[in-house]
């Protein structure tokens, strides 16, 4: 479980760091700064697959991703003594992200690039990155580090340090080049753990949404992200998931309501009165989308982390309580962090023990978390 998250220099994040535990709720007004939260946990996922660089560009490069305002607020420009302007610069620019858990932490920083002629020479670099056992990074737990192109991983066995890589370019990372599972078996799990986190925000419900048609089914443990699966999920949680649970889930929601998925690996709903069952295609747009958040929170194979973007939309109110009750359940197998507008569903997650309410507000461009924070955070040197 990742227990605490930091995120320096990205959009309004410009020096967040966040504890977290089993169920995360996270709210706040219009543009304070939740969309950039979930970015960020999207961006490290992507790092551990390769596609960081890729990720960044299409936000428009780094240059559109990185914090906008001055480096330094003084409390003179915060209490509008003197206007905000740009500062002396003295630190280099960076786009800093990293996590920390249980057992393993890890953190990137991002720059500009050198001055170059390549074609691609707006693409950010990878300047430094590290791997630690525990929840502090210090030099005495630190197993992987990266500075520039080269990369030393300190043996499990005699604590001695070896190049891995001198030579890596910096657009690359270490958690794709250099996991092996001999000489870089942490780098190794943990980068197959990053990759397994599951990201859930464009499950469509619209007319020509792919849940609504029928399709080829096969054996389906997890989810699709935009929910196109749904049939071949929902058939597999019958078949070697929790059934039960899957009935009482539809259940509650529906008054009595059923699910059946046809031999075109299409849901269709039974409900009480009708003579035939409702296939996909003629599901509201608020049923299909319950349907779908049952099929990712029920899923056979939970991931460590799971991360809902909004899930509430197009539900109606009376399906807000039955989704808490849903995702209070999941969070007994899988670290759950949702992003929400309904304070409804915030309010029916909150009542959770096992709870955590991070709430959002912006000062001056920037984005803060309510409450007092004293978290303990140690970014990697260049």
């Amino acid at each position: 479980m990742i227990t605490c998250l930091a995120v320096s220099g990205y959009r309004s994040l410009r020096d967040v760091k966040l504890e977290l535990g089993p169920l995360n709720i996270v709210t706040g007004a219009n543009g304070s700064g939740k969309s950039s939260l979930y970015r960020s946990l999207r961006l490290l996922s992507e790092i551990a697959q390769g596609r960081a660089i890729a990720s960044l560009a299409a936000e428009g490069g780094l240059a559109s991703t990185l914090w906008a305002g001055p480096e330094k607020i003084s409390s003179r420009m915060r209490t509008g003594e003197v206007p905000v302007q740009g500062t002396v610069r003295r630190d280099p620019v960076s786009l800093k992200l990293g996590f920390s858990s249980e057992d393993y932490g890890y953190a990137i920083d991002l720059g500009l690039p050198r001055p170059s002629t390549t074609r691609f020479g707006h693409d950010p670099e990878i300047k430094s990155e590290a791997l630690w056992t525990g929840s502090h990074l210090k030099p005495s737990n630190l197993l992987a580090d990266r500075r520039g192109s080269l990369v030393r991983i300190r043996s499990n066995d005699s604590g001695v340090w070896r190049d891995s890589i001198k030579d890596l370019p910096a657009c690359d990372s270490m958690m794709t080049h250099c996991a092996d599972p001999v000489d870089g078996l942490e780098l190794l799990l943990l980068r197959e753990r990053m990759r397994a986190w599951r990201f859930y925000d464009d499950l469509r419900t619209d007319r020509d949404a792919p849940a609504r048609r029928p399709r080829i089914g096969t054996f389906t443990p997890i989810l699709a992200s935009d929910g196109s699966d749904v049939g071949a999920a929902i058939q597999t949680i019958v078949e070697i998931g929790d059934s039960a649970a899957l009935e009482e889930a539809i259940s509650d929601a529906f008054d009595g309501a059923s699910l059946q998925v046809n031999e075109h690996f299409q849901v269709e709903m039974r409900q009480h009165g009708l003579l035939r069952p409702l296939n996909a295609a003629e599901l509201s747009d608020g049923t299909l989308r319950y349907i779908l958040l049952v099929a990712a929170l029920l899923s056979p194979r939970p991931p460590e982390l799971m991360i809902l973007n909004e899930p509430e939309g197009s539900l109606h109110p009376e399906l807000l309580a039955p989704l808490a009750r849903l995702l209070r359940k999941a969070s007994e197998r899988s670290q759950i962090l949702v992003v929400s507008h309904s304070t409804h569903l915030v309010s029916a997650l909150e009542k959770s023990p096992a709870s955590t309410s991070i709430e959002l507000h912006k000062d001056l461009g920037e984005t803060f978390i309510a409450g007092p924070q004293d978290i303990d955070w140690k970014w990697p040197t260049r």
